[in-house]
């Protein structure tokens, strides 16, 4: 999670993000949600996490949700 977004991505592909990132040389953000609170954005996250790959790529395919 990151409030700017554009900067974490420029850490990441620098070499400067996490460890998973690095070693994957970097990435391009495709999807992001906004929400107005730390405790929902995690809670989101978490029910992402649990969905399969095809429910993943579904979502990816639909335009930024509204802030929540």
């Amino acid at each position: 999670m990151a409030k700017d977004v554009k900067e974490r991505e420029k850490t990441h592909n620098s070499g400067k993000g996490s460890a998973y990132v690095r070693s994957r040389g970097g990435g391009k953000i495709i999807y992001v949600e906004n929400f107005r609170t730390l405790g929902k954005a995690l809670k989101r996250e978490a029910e992402v996490k649990r969905w399969s790959r095809e429910k993943k790529l579904e979502l990816i395919k639909t335009k930024n949700a509204k802030p929540r």
